[in-house]
């Protein structure tokens, strides 16, 4: 039976999804972003990709329109070419949450078949080479013009091995700085201790600049109306830094860096580094130096030693300098 009267439209029955879903504040935004992508399609129109999704909004749709004989078959061929412009891991991503929602609008009674039916995962070719050599990650500190706020949260999230979702949660009453740590929300809702080094910490003071409470990374304007309040910092009046702006920043950043061959008429269409892969170099980069299982498991708070395994994998520097140490005329030298 359903739980109650269903929405009218797609938007409608996604806020309803989201808030019954029971998960974080940054998997709900992960989560709204993928649904919205697929709202294109599921209104039979390809998906909006690279500079053309920004700022578009998604088709007004009814969510009965899901009941359309004809949408799994339109689906189908509108998955296959997002599916050949995008990389596998966001595809499949984005699949598993529509599928997620549309399982739950079906246990709702709003809706009656699932129009996904019959379009499979992508296989995902591994990648080894996501670990940032030490060299590059020198490279990100040396970047000039780049703000306190980012430099500070770059720090912070290499130094902390933290999710960027994690930390741009963080709150200044949630830092303890003379320990050099603070407390997170987890993956999960649980509540967990992040730790930073030095220089996380000679920058925080700086950033701080006397605020007592509020969001620790902000943006750069005041916040607009309607924003939350406890997304809102009371001295200054600027709202916090979202997850979307953390990365684009980033990745602009790093474009040269992650491309040092390309041509000046290149640079518009190169792309940067992640957090995500920031975030995975600072693990490896840990693994390599000899840092236990267990402590690997504390520093990245993943449930199990399995989900370790693409983090503990030997970086591009720890096989060259193994090579190097074993290279006879070398050691003749």
């Amino acid at each position: 039976m359903p739980l109650a009267a269903g929405p009218a439209t797609y938007a409608s029955a996604m806020d309803r999804y989201l808030t019954a879903a029971g998960i974080t504040k940054g998997s709900a935004r992960v989560y709204r972003i993928s649904l919205t992508n697929w709202a294109w399609m599921l209104a039979g129109t390809p998906t909006p990709i690279g500079p053309a999704r920004r700022g578009a909004r998604p088709p007004a749709l009814a969510l009965a329109a899901l009941d359309d004989p004809g949408l799994p078959e339109v689906l189908a061929e509108l998955a296959a070419a997002r599916a050949d412009e995008m990389d596998a891991d966001t595809v499949n991503r984005e699949l598993s949450v529509v599928r997620k929602a549309i399982g739950w609008w079906l246990r709702q009674g709003w809706i009656s078949v699932d129009p996904t039916f019959g379009i499979e995962r992508r296989p995902s070719p591994p990648d080894k080479t996501k670990a940032l050599s030490l060299a590059q990650v020198a490279a990100v500190w040396r970047l000039e013009d780049v703000s306190l706020r980012d430099k500070t949260l770059w720090r912070l999230l290499y130094e902390s091995a933290a999710r960027a979702e994690e930390a741009l949660c963080l709150n200044i009453e949630d830092l303890f700085t003379a320990d050099k740590r603070g407390k997170i929300k987890a993956k999960g809702g649980a509540i967990e201790w992040i730790h930073w080094q030095s220089g996380a910490a000679q920058l925080l003071p700086r950033l701080i600049s006397g605020r007592t409470e509020g969001p620790l990374f902000l943006t750069g304007r005041r916040a607009p109306d309607g924003t939350p309040s406890l997304d809102v910092c009371l001295a200054t009046g600027r709202a916090r830094l979202s997850y979307r702006r953390a990365e684009e920043i980033f990745e602009e950043s790093t474009r040269l860096l992650a491309n040092p061959l390309a041509r000046p008429e290149q640079w518009a269409d190169l792309q940067g580094w992640t957090l995500h892969r920031w975030r995975h170099s600072s693990l490896t980069h840990d693994a390599e130096g000899g840092t236990s299982t267990p402590m690997l498991l504390a520093r990245s708070r993943h449930a199990s030693v399995r989900s370790l395994e693409r983090y503990a994998r030997p970086g591009v520097d720890s096989v060259a300098r193994h090579v190097a140490s074993r290279d006879p005329a070398a050691r003749r030298r």
